[in-house]
């Protein structure tokens, strides 16, 4: 088989194709990685004797799994068991409850990075709990968080190639068919790595411009 002559830039336009999927793995992931480490975060800080030890279990158990083992078990083991998980959701629940652990420990310590008085002069003046956690804690909270958000969500990208073992198209999987047809693997693939750069490099440009947007005056972040 006659190998099909590509230029750099055509490799480039092809592996584009898989852009849209990488993008929305990443996404979607990071999102629920977010939603999840918020709720874990909100419920730790709940006076309540039983849910400390399932939030550390959670953290700890989910911490300790590597991404494409839960990924097998969610998308091939629970049809075992009658349950067909979506490669979009199943990508979800394994990429994104990992990420979700890690991001319940940061924002743990953001949350404790808070000032205290600040908690005890909107409790004296009568505030809730939630209201105390959704108005005083959160935002700071957030901007505390910004940089292991960061981290998380470039650890996330980088997971997202395992997308390709479950079926959905994302540029890894686009490199694999066009090396097998053009056997030109060394450019297919540092065209992977520019993709995925370029990437990282616009996400790092986007929370730069939000943390000196929303930066608490005085603080410096690293």
């Amino acid at each position: 088989m006659t190998p099909t002559p590509l230029g750099f830039f055509e490799i480039i336009a092809q592996l584009g194709q898989g852009l849209i999927y990488t993008l929305l793995v990443t996404l979607v992931c990071s999102a629920t990685g977010m939603a999840v480490g918020l709720i874990t975060a909100g419920m730790g800080r709940l006076k309540i004797s039983w849910v400390k030890p399932l939030i550390n279990t959670y953290t700890y158990v989910f911490r300790g799994i590597p991404v494409l083992v839960l990924l097998f078990i969610v998308y091939f083991g629970l049809p075992s068991v009658g349950i067909k998980v979506a490669p979009l959701l199943a990508m979800a629940l394994s990429l994104g409850l990992i990420s979700g652990a890690y991001l319940a420990e940061v924002f743990r310590g953001a949350l404790d990075s808070v000032d205290a008085s600040e908690i005890m002069a909107a409790e004296a003046m009568g505030m809730t709990r939630l209201q105390v956690f959704t108005f005083i804690e959160l935002p700071q909270m957030l901007r505390f968080a910004l940089p292991g958000m960061v981290n998380e969500f470039t650890t996330v990208l980088k997971y997202s190639p395992f997308a390709y073992t479950v079926g959905i198209p994302e540029i890894t999987k686009q490199a694999m068919t066009l090396s097998a047809t053009s056997l030109r693997g060394v450019e297919i693939y540092l065209a992977v790595g520019l993709l995925y750069f370029s990437i990282f490099r616009i996400l790092l440009f986007a929370v730069q411009f939000i943390e000196r947007r929303y930066r608490i005056p005085g603080l410096v972040l690293k």
